[in-house]
């Protein structure tokens, strides 16, 4: 299983997001778009979203933080 956050340093569901992942011990990559002007432009080709986070598990996108929609995914592995 792969997770990616694009995410912003300042961003509070960024942050929930990522606490709540390190909470479940599941490793992640987080993608800084405040930064990474290519990294942004995926997101928003992936998402159809300029807001942060999006989240990428494996094929799954999901836009903002939505711990029970990451549970559902997550039980589905």
């Amino acid at each position: 299983m792969k997770i990616l956050i694009y995410s912003t340093p300042a961003c509070p569901y960024c942050i929930q997001a990522k606490k709540y992942f390190k909470e479940k011990n599941l490793e992640y990559e987080d993608i800084n778009v405040s930064t990474d002007q290519d990294a942004a432009e995926d997101m928003v080709k992936l998402s159809g979203q300029m807001g942060v986070p999006v989240i990428k598990i494996d094929d799954k996108i999901i836009i903002g933080f939505d711990s029970s929609e990451i549970e559902n995914i997550l039980n589905k592995k």
